[in-house]
């Protein structure tokens, strides 16, 4: 006796395999699904940037031609709460404490900042030369430490500079000075900075790719 036949579309409804229903909610789920994953992301860039990396973007001439007009760097912010600040070490920092402004204004603003719709205004960016309980001269284009030439591979003196100093480093602070000596604002003009000032070290050149270095 042969085997019955059936046809195929009972064999799929005897098994319960059945076409699929329209979803009538598909259009405002999918909305729902792709805000809740942004929202997700601006989190993570959120706590990111308050508490391990942020970028920063070169406002000025003041570190050329180690970092140009326009680079992205990366700033670890972690990295003096788990170590010291070192000479040769290029760090952003505030000039001046960061006035009080009300929750909701910083809540927005840190959101700017983390997605990259905004740069902070305030921050600067410099190299470190100095350390606390060090005497720091300028002359002749060099700068001396405690009497000693420093080799600076990375210092670009434009014409004749002012002398500076001798002056020596109180503690709880460093003397900062951009790489493009002769047209820096730093140290020299508004004198050593706090440490507690520095919100963390420049490790690497981020944008644009032609540009990407370490630091």
């Amino acid at each position: 006796m042969s085997a019955p036949s059936f046809p195929d579309a009972e064999f799929v409804s005897d098994v319960g395999v059945q076409p699929d229903a329209p979803k009538e909610n598909d259009g405002p789920g999918f909305f729902l699904d792709l805000l809740g994953l942004a929202a997700k992301a601006i989190l993570v860039a959120v706590v990111i940037k308050l508490l391990l990396v942020q970028v920063f973007w070169i406002p000025s001439e003041s570190m050329y031609d180690t970092l140009e007009v326009g680079d992205r760097v990366a700033v670890n912010k972690l990295a003096y709460r788990l170590g010291s600040v070192g000479r040769g070490n290029v760090v952003v920092f505030d000039l001046e404490p960061r006035a009080a402004e009300s929750l909701p204004s910083a809540a927005v603003r840190t959101v700017a900042e983390a997605v990259g719709l905004r740069t902070p205004q305030s921050d600067l960016i410099k190299r470190v030369i100095a350390l606390p309980g060090e005497s720091i001269e300028v002359r002749d284009n060099t700068v001396f430490i405690d009497g000693v030439a420093l080799v600076e591979p990375y210092a670009i003196w434009d014409g004749a500079n002012p002398a500076f100093g001798p002056e020596v480093i109180p503690e709880g602070t460093v003397f900062v000075m951009g790489d493009n000596r002769s047209h820096s604002r730093d140290s020299r003009i508004f004198g050593p900075i706090p440490q507690d000032r520095i919100i963390g070290r420049a490790f690497v050149v981020l944008w644009p790719v032609a540009n990407w270095s370490g630091l």
